[in-house]
C-alpha cells in the first residue's frame, strides 16, 4: 500500500501558503466544548492567513464573538437537513448562521459512517446550508476496503456526483482518505497529487480542494506544496495552538 513516511522529499519545491491563499481548516471535532475551547480560540486570535476553526456548537456563538475583529473565520461541523420542525437534537444551517459562523462542514467521514449519513442527505444539507448563507465543506473520501479494492475513484466519482448541489455559489471540497484520519497514516505526495487532480476534473474545476487526514506540522509543508491541492483540514493537530499555529505557517 502506498502509505507515506513523515519525511518529506526535497525535489518538491515549497509554495508560500500566503501567496497561494491555502485555506486551513481546524475541525475540533467533540472537544474543547468549553472555557478550553475558548482558551484556545485566543490563542489563536492574532493569527493571519486564510483559516477557519470549527469548535464544537456548545461554544459557536462565544467563538464567533471573540474572533470577531480576527481574520479568522468560523465554521460548524455539521447542520441538519432540515430547515426547522420536530427533529429533536439537530442544529439547522440557519442556527448556525445566527451563531456567527461562515462555514460549515458536511458529509465528514466519521457522520456518514457513525450516522449512515448518505451523499444525498449531505447534498440536501448542503443546499440549505447555501440558502442560509454558509460556506459549505463538503467531504469526500475512500475507505481502507475500497482503497485496497482499487475502487477510490469510483468512490469518489458516486460521493461527488450525488454530494453537490447545482449552483453558481461557492463550496469547497475535502478529500479525506477515511483510512488515513486519526492512524498516522498519510497517502504519498504522489497519490494526493492523483486524488485531487481526479476531483478537479469531475467537478470541472470549480472547487477549491482540501487535503484532510492526519496532517500534522511535520507533513503540511508538503502536502501544501501540491499545485492540485487548496488546503488542508486538520484535526487532532488543530487541538493543540503550537502545532496548529506551525501547520498555517508551513
Amino acid at each position: 500500500m502506498a502509505f507515506y513516511a513523515i519525511s518529506v522529499p526535497y525535489r518538491y519545491h515549497i509554495i508560500s501558503l500566503g501567496a497561494m491563499g491555502k485555506l486551513i481548516v481546524g475541525n475540533w471535532k467533540m472537544n474543547k466544548g468549553d472555557e478550553a475551547g475558548l482558551q484556545l480560540a485566543k490563542n489563536l486570535i492574532d493569527l493571519k492567513g486564510n483559516v477557519v476553526i470549527c469548535p464544537p456548537y456548545t461554544i459557536l456563538r462565544e467563538v464567533a464573538h471573540l474572533l470577531r475583529d480576527a481574520s479568522l473565520k468560523v465554521g460548524a461541523q455539521d447542520c441538519s437537513s432540515h430547515e426547522e420542525g420536530s427533529y429533536t437534537g439537530e442544529v439547522s444551517a440557519s442556527m448556525v448562521k445566527s451563531s456567527g459562523c461562515s462555514y460549515v462542514i458536511l458529509g465528514h467521514s466519521e457522520v456518514r459512517t457513525h450516522r449512515k449519513e448518505t451523499s444525498q442527505m449531505v447534498q440536501k444539507k448542503a443546499a440549505l446550508a447555501l440558502e442560509a448563507g454558509l460556506i459549505p465543506l463538503i467531504c469526500v473520501g475512500e475507505t481502507r476496503q475500497d482503497y485496497e479494492a482499487g475502487k477510490t475513484f469510483e468512490v469518489l466519482k458516486s460521493q461527488l456526483d450525488l454530494s453537490i448541489p447545482e449552483t453558481t455559489q461557492e463550496i469547497i471540497i475535502a478529500y479525506e482518505p477515511v483510512w488515513a484520519i486519526g492512524t498516522g497514516l498519510v497517502p504519498s505526495l504522489e497519490y494526493i497529487e492523483k486524488t485531487h487532480g481526479f476531483i478537479r476534473q469531475m467537478t470541472g474545476d470549480k472547487y477549491p480542494v482540501l487535503y484532510g487526514g492526519s496532517v500534522t506540522s511535520k507533513n503540511a509543508q508538503a502536502i501544501l506544496s501540491i499545485p492540485e491541492v487548496s488546503g488542508v483540514l486538520v484535526g487532532g493537530a488543530s487541538l493543540q495552538a503550537e502545532e496548529f499555529i506551525k501547520i498555517i505557517n508551513a
